[in-house]
């Protein structure tokens, strides 16, 4: 918010981040502390679709994703205003971070006797984290404080459809709870419109775009830490035949290649953009609030594929494994390339377009393929594509590196 970092007032210390021209805040380390709580999430997550490999189980998986992102995206908007070194917003952070803990471990029955536990430490998150921040803009220019009155009241309209959700049963609590993200996901689309108090603009949503692009790419890395934590934990349950040692090391080679992806030039480059961009807040609106979805999901979709192809390496690829050992990497390609379009302001990067074609191919042979086979193939696509980027971007590395230098 173009105005927020010079809270208006006496001499109240403002819960702000100071921002000093040519430098990005650092990431606190109890915001580090705070991502604990989703590494939990994640996993829990990628096991309840593994137990529940229907269309069912992955429509309701998906919208527990879209809430566990949701959730946490918008704590690291908050977090890039306040200053998580004050002791008001390092409290406001750990409380999240338990209301978080509390969400995590009522994400494999949300759907069943959890559900109100689920949402209530939803909304309570959502909700007073969006309340604290009303009263810390309270002494900032009109702006800054009605962009949070808008927000909050978005945040009530969709928090009484959670909970109604959580006191229903069956279907109707899928009901209410698509209906009350689906109002979450509009609300930045739509500038938080309220009558009577018109709409936000994305320049007053100044972030600092260093920051937010880290903490982003933070979340990457959990995610990728819960792939590499599920295909050691079912590589040491399981036995030590040739298929289980080169699942293992075919799970490995492809969680690799997805870090390698996103983090050789993607990460740096969607970085340099949004500090570089003359509307910040729009681009965190689109490079990192929506276009990182995609490439989470596929990386938690993977860790899926990769505990099937552990655990059952000869067995048959039926539909819903072929639908994970392909479908994460092409959510994956599908986010990295639209992300990358995005920030770099180019057109969709060749090798992802490429890479995600050899995936739609594979749909073919893939029936007939055991699970290990299949996801041998799909690493191979993978492997193809960090190394077709990595050649196609090597003359700008080196303007990158001669620039740092």
């Amino acid at each position: 918010m173009s105005e927020m970092p010079h809270a208006e007032g006496d001499h109240v210390p403002s819960l702000l981040r100071a921002r000093q021209p040519g430098e990005h805040g650092k990431v606190t380390n109890v915001e580090l502390f705070f991502d604990l709580v989703f590494v939990y999430a994640v996993t829990q997550l990628s096991h309840t679709l593994l137990h529940n490999l229907d269309a069912t189980g992955a429509a309701r998986v998906l919208l527990l994703f879209l809430a566990v992102w949701w959730v946490w995206i918008f704590t690291g908007w908050i977090t890039n205003w306040l200053d998580p070194e004050r002791l008001a917003v390092r409290l406001l952070v750990l409380v999240l971070m338990f209301a978080g803990l509390l969400l995590s471990t009522a994400l494999p029955d949300a759907f069943g006797g959890h559900g109100l536990i689920f949402a209530g430490a939803y909304v309570f998150m959502q909700v007073g984290r969006s309340c604290f921040m009303v009263w810390a803009l309270h002494r900032s220019p009109r702006e800054a404080r009605y962009n949070f009155y808008r927000i909050t009241l978005w945040l009530c309209a969709s928090g009484a459809l959670w909970i109604a959700g959580g006191l229903a049963g069956g279907e109707a609590r899928l009901d209410w709870w698509v209906v009350a993200l689906g109002i979450e996901y509009l609300g930045p689309a739509a500038f938080f419109y309220v009558p009577g108090l018109g709409r936000s603009s994305t320049r007053e949503w100044d972030v600092e775009g260093g920051h937010m692009a880290e903490r982003c790419s933070l979340f990457v890395i959990i995610a990728l830490g819960e792939s590499v934590v599920v295909t050691g934990s079912s590589f040491a349950e399981g036995g030590r035949e040739p298929a289980a040692w080169l699942a293992f090391a075919i799970a490995f080679v492809g969680c690799v290649a997805m870090w390698w992806i996103y983090f050789d030039l993607g990460a740096e480059r969607g970085s340099r953009s949004i500090r570089q961009s003359a509307d910040p807040g729009r681009a965190a609106r689109l490079g990192y609030t929506y276009l990182h979805l995609p490439i989470v999901a596929g990386i938690v979709v993977g860790a899926v594929g990769d505990e099937l192809s552990l655990s059952e390496p000869h067995g048959h690829a039926g539909p819903a494994q072929v639908a994970v050992l392909l479908g994460g990497p092409a959510l994956y390609l599908l986010g990295n390339a639209l992300f990358k379009q995005s920030v770099n302001r180019t057109h969709l990067p060749l090798s992802h377009l490429v890479g995600i074609a050899l995936l739609l191919v594979l749909l073919w042979p893939a029936a007939s393929l055991p699970t290990l086979a299949l996801s041998v193939l799909t690493t191979v696509v993978l492997v193809l594509v960090a190394v077709w980027e990595t050649l196609s971007l090597r003359n700008l590395r080196r303007e990158l590196y001669a620039a740092q230098e």
